[in-house]
């Protein structure tokens, strides 16, 4: 990714729901699931075991786990952690609005599956969404897995970051998450950066409060409607870099201006964003799907975090 983003691997701990009662678990775990639950009616499932992986020789061990999911406009994103906030595993899949309860409950137990985990070893659950057609299916789905604490973020939820705006109740909850994993890592004032379907650029004052934003089209989002409202405009692969600036023919010069024209908007809006802030040297940190090759073509110094919001969750 180059030497100007610093990819920051320590994990610390959330603000998250705590464990409640004892830890549970029947202490098994072969890596195939044999129930849902009391909802399952003693229906028996069976899944293909993931491979032998650290995480899932940990998970066989029966320990217990905090699920935390996060529905984006892109993706729904979720991880298992330890008791103490360490992740045990991590996973994404496509956030589609057509999917029921029952499909979404298949889906997730299924990726549980991939990585040795089970429904019992789960004892408290957390939740955000920004798309409200999923969120009562998830809500539903989360409920026939498993019988343990499911908080949602929202409004009513203390998260310990106060929102100086017009309609605190407007926050989506992952760009709320957000800040608090971007807290847990560096110190007010800092400009905080999710890219999904759109590009969401917060301001946290010195106080480590939120004092407003921006919302821009993110790249993949401007390429789909540029190629969809042209003729002869194709449609390229943002996560490669692009062979030059100046491209040569119409797929270089689309490609490069995607990657490097996204970039630029995100060095100047930065710029701006840390003079309102007063904080010419704050810190920029970043989560979401952005590519690489944008990454890489900014000149502003980011830490990015692939799970930040799950680290808020």
């Amino acid at each position: 990714m180059g030497e100007r983003w610093k990819i920051d691997g320590r994990r610390r701990g959330g603000c998250g729901p705590g464990m409640p009662g004892p830890y549970g678990g029947d202490g098994g775990g072969s890596g195939v699931f044999s129930t849902f639950g009391a909802h399952e009616c003693g229906k028996r499932l069976q899944f293909l075991p993931y491979y032998n992986s650290i995480e899932t020789t940990y998970l066989k061990r029966g320990p217990v786990m905090i699920l935390a999911l996060n529905i984006g406009n892109s993706n729904i994103t979720f991880g298992g952690y330890t008791p103490d906030g360490k992740l045990v595993f991590s996973s994404r899949l496509f956030a589609d609005t057509a999917l029921s309860s029952d499909e979404l409950l298949y889906k997730i137990v299924n990726m549980l599956a991939l990585y040795g985990a089970e429904p019992q070893q789960i004892t408290a659950v957390i939740f955000s969404s920004v798309v409200p057609a999923l969120t009562p299916r998830l809500r539903e789905a989360l409920r026939k897995m498993c019988e343990c604490q499911i908080m949602e973020v929202g409004p009513g939820l203390k998260s310990g970051v106060r929102i100086r705006m017009d309609n605190p109740a407007q926050l989506g909850g992952e760009l709320l998450c957000a800040i608090v994993g971007a807290l847990q890592r560096c110190t007010p004032p800092c400009v905080v950066v999710n890219f999904d379907t759109a590009t969401t650029l917060l301001a946290v004052d010195s106080t480590g409060a939120l004092v407003g934003g921006s919302i821009l089209p993110g790249p993949q989002c401007s390429l789909s409607a540029l190629v969809r409202n042209t003729a002869q405009l194709p449609q390229v692969e943002l996560e490669a870099r692009p062979r030059r600036l100046l491209g040569a023919n119409t797929a270089d010069c689309l490609h490069s201006g995607i990657v490097y024209g996204t970039a630029a908007m995100l060095d100047g809006m930065v710029a701006q964003i840390r003079a309102a802030l007063g904080a010419p040297d704050a810190p920029v940190v970043a989560t979401g799907t952005l590519p690489d090759s944008v990454r890489t073509a900014c000149a502003t110094d980011i830490v990015y975090r692939e799970t930040l919001v799950l680290e808020g969750l």
